[in-house]
């Protein structure tokens, strides 16, 4: 098994290579929450690239329920026909496209005016940065119902769509995380208490998805290895979810790690735990390797040809990689001519770690933007300045998110 070798699903799906773009926050949604042409331009950019799939960033289930203000949302059929020129960009270099659904469930920014649901009242604590989420309500049961009949019907539009598969979110400490983790998760009934209790939205999702779509339409779970956070969802309760997706049809489970308050995604951990500089979760990919049913893909700070070649080697089917996809859409291409570049940001070494990780999705956005408009990229752009114009770009999408809400309430 190599970088450029074809990896069958179990559906029967065949993805041409090892190398996924893995998601990334776009925040490049046009009229009606739909795909913008600028986003349909950097898809095409990333087809052109090589890579054997591609992993859209977070399509929202729930236009309330947003990460960011400008966000796509699938939610009916009305722009329909832009979902399908997304999938037809993003398929144009030969690959597979995956659409991520998600719900943000407390990590919802508080500028966007919207009541946030959680499974407990358990508020974000990021220090003084804390006030931009606000306090989430409980979800009750026919809250939890509605939410999950949310993902299965954008999963059925998204099949509708031409995408290939969806990828579940459940990492990163968004809904489904914050239902997975003890820390977020302090219910009594059945939704919360012991793993099996806490990972029963997650299953019934996947459940409900898998009833719903064709069996070539692959369906994948993201899944945190750990929260990184003492008393959190943990690397023997990743084990433990794996085992229970085991026997549901699904297709590849990508691990990463962290959320909001400890951003392991981006090399910090909050319990003082090291992580490598890059393929941050192979040695927790390679534990979950030996319990899963299904092909694993492991995300997490990869950019360097012998890092990723180690990955497949060690026995993982699928690298994700998105950062240095950012910087060089062309990446996969040039590995495949045997050219070794190594894409990177400049490490970001501010003591408060969230404001540190927000500067780094920033600069990353700003590779992004620079993309869709076929610009080259500027790895070496300052974090405060692209921090800066991110926060701009922010405000202006989500006094645009406030208006639209207003209007259709």
């Amino acid at each position: 098994m190599t970088l450029f070798t074809e990896l069958k699903l179990p559906n029967g799906g065949v993805i041409p290579n090892r190398i996924a773009k893995a998601a990334m926050e776009e925040n490049m949604a046009g009229d009606g929450f739909a795909p913008s042409e600028k986003l349909l331009k950097l898809y095409e950019t990333w087809a052109d690239g090589g890579a054997g799939l591609l992993i859209t960033g977070n399509v929202m289930v729930d236009s309330r329920a947003m990460t960011g203000p400008g966000g796509v949302v699938l939610e009916d059929d009305k722009h329909l026909k832009q979902f399908k020129r997304w999938a037809q960009a993003a398929k144009s270099g030969g690959g597979q496209v995956w659409m991520q659904i998600n719900h943000p469930g407390r990590q919802m920014p508080a500028t966007l005016a919207q009541q946030t649901w959680a499974p407990s009242e358990v508020s974000v604590e990021l220090g003084k940065l804390s006030k931009f989420f606000k306090a989430p309500k409980a979800m009750s049961e026919g809250k939890i119902e509605e939410i999950i009949a949310c993902f299965v019907n954008t999963a059925v539009l998204a099949e509708q769509a031409g995408f290939d598969g969806v990828e579940v979110h459940a990492a990163h400490g968004y809904l489904l995380s914050q239902f997975l983790s003890p820390l977020t998760n302090r219910r009594s009934d059945q939704w919360g208490g012991s793993l099996e209790n806490r990972a029963r939205m997650l299953l019934r999702i996947v459940e409900g998805i898998r009833a719903r779509v064709a069996p070539e339409f692959a369906v994948a779970v993201k899944i945190n290895s750990a929260d990184f956070q003492r008393g959190g969802f943990d690397q023997e309760d990743a084990r433990r979810v794996i085992r229970m997706l085991n026997d549901m049809s699904v297709d590849l489970v990508e691990l990463s790690g962290g959320s909001y308050e400890a951003p392991a995604m981006h090399g910090t951990a909050r319990d003082g735990r090291t992580l490598a500089r890059e393929a941050y979760f192979l040695e927790f990919a390679n534990d979950i390797r030996a319990v899963a049913n299904m092909p694993v893909m492991v995300t997490g700070g990869i950019r360097r040809l012998p890092v990723a070649e180690q990955v497949v080697e060690s026995g993982i089917e699928m690298v994700g990689i998105a950062t240095a996809l950012a910087i060089d859409p062309q990446l996969p291409a040039a590995w495949k001519r045997g050219q070794e570049r190594t894409p990177e940001l400049s490490p970001i070494t501010w003591k408060n770690k969230p404001l540190a990780s927000l500067a780094y999705m920033s600069v990353v956005k700003y590779q992004l933007v620079k993309n869709a408009r076929k610009r080259p990229s500027n790895p070496a752009v300052s974090p405060l300045w692209a921090l800066i114009l991110n926060q701009i770009d922010d405000a202006l999408l989500s006094r645009r998110y406030r208006k639209k809400m207003a209007s259709d309430a």
